[in-house]
Order: structure tokens, then C-alpha cells, then sequence
């Protein structure tokens, strides 16, 4: 599914192509220069994962318990103690894996230069999330199966942009884009349970399309593939630490107002 975002962008810029020859009369071209700034909306989803190195057998009261006593003993309370630190204890993972999905909102500034039929940019942003998705059955090989869940509470991006100024006037804009992401999410397990929040960096790439729709205002339509990473996020029980990742598509539509 990621790569029918990309197919459209890559097709959107072959049709700009073929249609970027300027009219030889008309009104002037569009001149895309100057700072911006917008809100935007969308719809994301993506995929999360939960990790540890492994849940004590003791938590569980499962660890195995030597039949060989000590001390002659009947009761045969050998090496493996009845709290699981003998040999043969063995470790349990609370690992979960799981989509996600939902909403977005927020606001941009940015700002163009214009070269020819070339437009670059540097645009910032910033939205408050709801982005989010859980498993009921994480430590599914554990005794105590159990819920875990991730959300994306806030996210935003730095980016460069590139694109190529097409029409009769230059107002439509396909576009590519990357840069650096950053995002607060929140994990969670149901065991104890337990749950933390992070605040992250990582990176994106993308593409779009704007539009003027008058002189001070275009809209556009914008799709962004957004990489959080793997971080250790919160204990899922004392000394046990719980890694989480988080990457997402965004699909969002937006409308910038240009000041001159």
C-alpha cells in the first residue's frame, strides 16, 4: 500500500512535464516566491511494535524446581529456588506487533524560492495526532497474554522541498519533499500494567501537488512516509525495558496563505 502513494506522485510529475511549455500570451506566470503559512489535515496509519528481552519465569511463578534437596530435606528444595533463580528458569517476552491508524491537524510555515520553472522550499510544521492501534494478545507464548497498544500524540516535520512550476501560468506545483520528523508517542501494556511517553526524532520523505487558487492562496494535497524508530519506551516490569517502534504513511490536505 505504500508505494500506490508514490506511483502517484512519480505519475503526477510526468504528466507536469509534458505539460510545462508556458504560453507564448496570456497573463504572466505565477511567481511562487515568498513565505507562507497554512493549516492541514489528514489521516495516517502505520505499524508499531513491542519488545523486551525477556519477563522473569518468577513473575509468572512458572520456574521449573530441582527434584535434588538439600541437606537431606524431604521436601527436595534443591538448586532451582521457588524463586526461579536456578537453573532451568527460563524468560518469557511480552512482545506484541500491531497497525495503527487515525487522525490529524495542525499548522505549517514555510518558504519558496523560485527559479525559472523550479521551485525550492524549506517548510516546517507541527500537528496534534491521534494515531494509534494495540494487540489483545501481546506475550502471546507467555502464561498471561494480555493487551499492549501505541499512539502518536503529536507530530511534525522540517522539510526541504523541490518541484516544477506546470500550466499555462505556473500555478500548478507537484513537489517532492524530506527531511527531518518528530513526534511524541505513548506506549502501553496491560501486564501490571505499565506505560510511558517519548519524545522522538527520526525521518521522512514524500511528495505532493498545490495548486493557486488566487493570488494569496493555493491548496494542496500531500502524502509523507514517516519513520519514528525503535526506542526503549517504559518498563513493562521492574528491570524488564519495553522497546517500541512507530513508522506511518500521511495522507493530508492543506491550504497556505502566501504574504508578499
Amino acid at each position: 500500500m505504500r508505494h500506490l502513494p508514490i506511483a502517484a506522485i512519480a505519475a503526477a510529475f510526468t504528466f507536469a512535464w509534458a505539460h510545462s511549455a508556458p504560453a507564448s500570451d496570456g497573463p504572466p506566470p505565477y511567481n511562487w516566491t515568498g513565505p507562507y503559512a497554512g493549516i492541514a489535515a489528514g489521516y495516517g496509519w502505520g505499524h508499531s511494535s513491542q519488545t523486551d528481552s525477556g519477563i522473569p519465569c518468577n513473575f509468572y511463578n512458572t520456574c521449573p524446581v530441582s527434584d535434588e534437596g538439600t541437606g537431606g530435606t524431604p521436601e527436595g528444595t534443591g538448586e532451582g529456588t521457588p524463586e526461579g533463580t536456578g537453573e532451568g528458569a527460563e524468560e518469557l517476552v511480552g512482545d506484541g506487533s500491531y497497525t495503527m491508524r487515525g487522525g490529524l491537524i495542525g499548522g505549517s510555515l514555510g518558504y519558496n524560492w523560485q527559479a525559472g520553472s523550479w521551485v525550492f522550499g524549506l517548510e516546517g510544521d507541527y500537528s496534534l495526532a491521534n494515531i494509534g492501534g494495540g494487540s489483545s494478545t501481546c506475550g502471546a507464548a507467555s502464561p498471561l497474554p494480555h493487551p499492549c497498544a501505541t499512539r502518536i500524540e503529536s507530530l511534525g516535520t522540517l522539510r526541504g522541498r523541490v518541484g516544477w512550476a506546470v500550466g499555462a501560468t505556473g500555478k500548478w506545483l507537484p513537489y517532492l519533499t524530506g527531511g527531518l520528523a518528530v513526534g511524541q508517542i505513548k506506549a502501553s501494556d496491560a501486564l501490571l500494567p505499565a506505560s510511558g511517553r517519548d519524545f522522538r526524532t527520526g525521518w521522512t520523505v514524500g511528495g505532493g501537488l498545490e495548486v493557486v487558487l488566487a493570488p494569496s492562496w493555493t491548496a494542496k494535497a500531500e502524502y509523507l512516509y514517516v519513520d519514528l524508530g525503535k526506542r526503549r519506551t517504559f518498563e513493562i516490569v521492574p528491570g524488564v525495558q519495553e522497546t517500541v517502534s512507530v513508522s506511518a504513511s500521511i495522507f493530508r490536505v492543506g491550504i497556505n496563505h502566501k504574504f508578499y
